[in-house]
């Protein structure tokens, strides 16, 4: 393979997480963060701290549904980077595949995780994770997708990532 190729395939990229964090403890040989420091504020790992809760990210499974224009690689792009925008996220890469006779998937990656999709356009129907964590507001994808692929039936079910792992004290 060329170089080019395997930047293509992410082979070889730094990520700058090469030391492990100095709140982790070694247990059992397995690296484990402990819940104080998960708790603590001042901690950069994007982690949400929200009404006593501490979890991952917000997921949301989005339905589009008797939506238009879901056959099309380059409107669901769009619809990605507007999401990212919209949200506030950082758009790392996009994705997508073309399939035949119809159809398209495709993946946004994000520093706060991703955006996915496959759609089935013969139905009018799109499949749409929206996973963010940090300050990201994944909710705004959804009038955003609303607006892409021309419907008022978006369909929305959301999961807290990592919820109840760690448990907050008041």
């Amino acid at each position: 393979m060329h170089d080019g190729n395997l930047f293509q395939l992410g082979i070889g990229l730094e990520t700058g997480a090469h030391a492990e964090d100095s709140v982790t403890a070694r247990i059992a040989g397995k690296t484990q963060v402990t819940a104080a420091s998960l708790l603590d504020e001042t901690r950069h790992d994007h982690f949400i701290r929200r009404g006593g809760r501490v979890f991952a990210g917000t997921h949301l499974i989005i339905e589009v549904v008797d939506g238009t224009g879901l056959d099309d690689e380059a409107r669901i792009a769009q619809a990605f980077r507007d999401c990212v925008e919209t949200c506030g996220a950082t758009l790392l890469h996009i994705h997508t595949h073309k399939f035949s006779p119809q159809g398209v998937s495709g993946v946004a990656v994000l520093a706060e995780s991703h955006i996915s999709v496959h759609t089935w356009p013969e139905i009018g129907y799109g499949a749409f994770d929206v996973f963010m964590c940090g300050d990201a507001q994944p909710w705004r994808a959804v009038g955003v997708l609303k607006a892409a692929f021309v419907t008022d039936d978006v369909r929305v079910t959301e999961l807290l990532r990592g919820d109840g792992l760690v448990e907050a004290r008041a």
